[in-house]
């Protein structure tokens, strides 16, 4: 698979999430984030390998306050703070950080 561009995605779910968690690999993040005119820079693949790593310590995509608290302790307080990861992400980051690292759709989120 070619980055951002190629339409040949693996099936995804009616809201953009990946139906098989295995078929995620970095060129899939790019094509999705491409989908919405996102370029993925150092800090976003920064926010996504943080995202992922959450998923296999607790197996589950964590929602706002989770998400956050674990970029704070991973990270710093000022990559946690929610103005940045919207920036980055849009109006509903770990739903959409999610999304692009893999991962299935946060629990709490709408």
């Amino acid at each position: 698979m070619s980055v951002a561009g190629n339409t040949s995605l693996p099936p995804l779910d009616p809201e953009g999430y990946l139906e098989n968690l295995q078929d995620w690999s970095p060129d899939v993040a790019e094509s999705l984030a491409h989908q919405e005119d996102k370029e993925l820079t150092p800090e976003h693949w920064e926010i996504l390998w943080l995202l992922r790593q959450f998923y296999q310590e607790f197996e589950l995509s964590p929602a706002m306050r989770p998400f956050s608290k674990y970029i704070h302790q991973e990270l710093g307080a000022d990559k946690a703070r929610s103005i940045y990861l919207m920036q980055l992400f849009g109006e509903s980051p770990a739903k959409t950080a999610a999304r692009l690292a893999g991962l299935p759709k946060p629990d709490n989120c709408l």
